[in-house]
């Protein structure tokens, strides 16, 4: 019988792909899928370090895996975590078999024999350029590039990713073509940056994205930096027929920009929304914040609460400023106070939530193109998998469809639609 493998994959969409990566070498290898892990041979843990809150989810899961598998069956961490702390992590934990790092094994999946080497000394491979098994779901995540060339005082992602390394653009749509996807959602540290490290003199999101977009339906960017938005990407992207732009705004007091190491005020992200607005009147926004950064002061937070107001986005993230060893920020002054903090959030959050139960109602009465996700399930072009909301359609819709729907009702950040309806008669109806 041959062994089976459980991958649990935590954090962001990067390491989904790491993870389907991870899958195709496991199944190339002759592993087959558990069906829970408590049946499975083997079992991964793709971590996540990015914040506190994500290392203690990392922790406990594979506390909780640890606790279900079967006996005899090796527990390997890996991911962002297994990166960043290795032989630390490894040291604290004594229930895993094995701590590797994104150059996960390639004999991973093997039987391992007494003598052999233990798996996080063995060598590793390259999880970008590795091939994957085609998409499960009507979309997927396509990773371009790992690592980072920036320095946000936060951030300490370059200290375990590395300098940006971008992939060709030929080895991106082999893969696209590989998947059989009708969605297709880019991701990268620093997306917009693609290919500025390959020496060719400039970057190459837009022939990118022109690319892919021939290849699939839809094309989506996610993580735009903001002084990358060129005129030339947000014309490709309104073109994409997708004109959804996630941008990594962070805050907009520029004295608290540039104690994060980071470009742009929220008069000059207002500018480049509008701009993109009077250019397509529908266009969606995502971003997210940063909230008690260390010196952030009462004026900081309320001219964020003005931008969010103004900005009117249709989906925004704030998030708890955490402090992360070897970074910028973990050394300077004026921390700001954990309760006040959740104040701030409480009241964006509020603030924002009524915002898009607002646009979200604007759209009751119009009609829109979903793809089908699930049954029951789908999304227009405003709406980005597993982190926006989602349009409710009838069960009986077949998954993986593009289908035109009328919009009848609005539930928070949720729509829901129903089939727009022929009359009887007309040409589509006898067709």
């Amino acid at each position: 019988m041959p062994r089976r493998y459980w991958v649990e994959t935590l954090g962001c969409p990067k390491n989904q792909v790491d993870s389907d990566k991870l899958v195709g070498t496991l199944t190339a290898e002759g592993l087959v899928a558990a069906s829970t892990p408590g049946d499975a041979d083997l079992v991964v843990v793709n971590t996540c370090a990015f914040i506190e809150d994500a290392r203690q989810e990392s922790i406990d899961t594979v506390l909780a895996l640890s606790d279900v598998r079967r006996d005899g069956a090796e527990l390997v961490v890996t991911g962002c975590m297994a990166e960043r702390y290795g032989s630390e992590l490894a040291e604290a934990l004594p229930e895993v078999d094995s701590v590797a790092g994104f150059g996960v094994p390639v004999t991973l999946g093997r039987t391992r024999r007494p003598g052999d080497e233990p798996a996080s000394t063995l060598p590793s491979f390259d999880l970008l350029n590795l091939p994957r098994p085609p998409a499960t779901s009507p979309w997927a995540y396509v990773k371009v590039a790992e690592g980072c060339d920036r320095a946000c005082g936060f951030c300490a992602i370059p200290s375990f990713r590395g300098p940006q390394r971008s992939r060709s653009i030929p080895d991106i749509l082999a893969e696209v073509d590989g998947l059989g996807a009708s969605e297709v959602v880019l991701v990268a540290q620093d997306l917009a940056s693609f290919g500025r490290d390959q020496g060719v003199g400039e970057r190459s999101i837009v022939p990118l994205v022109r690319a892919v977009g021939e290849r699939v339906e839809r094309v989506r960017l996610l993580y735009l930096y903001p002084s990358d938005l060129t005129d030339a990407l947000v014309e490709v992207i309104c073109e994409s027929g997708v004109p959804y732009f996630d941008l990594s705004l962070q805050h907009v007091s520029r004295p608290l920009l540039r104690r994060m190491r980071r470009w742009g005020d929220g008069d000059r992200f207002l500018d480049r929304i509008d701009t993109i607005r009077a250019r397509n009147e529908n266009a969606a926004f995502r971003s997210n914040f940063i909230v008690g950064y260390p010196g952030e002061t009462e004026d900081d937070h309320d001219q964020l609460l003005r931008f969010v107001e103004a900005a009117e986005l249709d989906w925004c993230g704030f998030f708890a400023y955490s402090v992360e060893d070897g970074t910028h920020a973990a050394g300077l002054d004026r921390q700001v106070p954990s309760g006040l903090v959740a104040e701030r959030l409480s009241e964006l959050t509020e603030m924002q939530d009524s915002i898009t139960a607002r646009r979200r109602s604007d759209l009751v009465g119009s009609e829109i193109e979903v793809l089908v996700d699930t049954p029951g399930v789908a999304r227009s072009y405003r709406e980005a998998p597993e982190i926006d909301g989602i349009v409710q359609v009838p069960d009986h819709l077949e998954v993986g469809s593009y289908t035109t729907v009328s919009v009848v009702d609005s539930l928070g950040p949720d729509l829901i639609a129903e089939v727009v309806t022929v009359p009887v008669g007309s040409t589509e109806a006898s067709r």
